[in-house]
């Protein structure tokens, strides 16, 4: 399983403010499915992270493409494979 940092800048701000509900749910669902590992906003308004789980590129940006931000014009992406070390306390 890979990692890969998935950055959602802005695009429209008054988008953006009207699909977050539904954006927030798809990312609880994805976390629940384990597709998600962990997601935010930046403090200066300028978008977000999410980190995904999956087996290739191509499988992140399918879930990408299903986030509302992005099918509704809200946010565009970017994609970067991140490999990841985690802290084991």
């Amino acid at each position: 399983m890979k990692y890969f940092a998935v950055l959602l800048p802005m695009a429209d701000k008054e988008k953006s403010a009207l699909y977050r509900p539904d954006h927030l749910a798809f990312l609880e669902k994805m976390r629940d499915e384990g597709h998600v590992r962990v997601n935010g906003k930046f403090t200066d308004g300028s978008g977000g992270l999410v980190i995904y789980r999956a087996d290739s590129y191509e499988q992140c940006e399918e879930y990408v493409k299903q986030d509302p931000f992005i099918v509704e014009g809200a946010r565009d992406y970017e994609i970067i494979e991140w490999e990841a070390v985690w802290n084991e306390d």
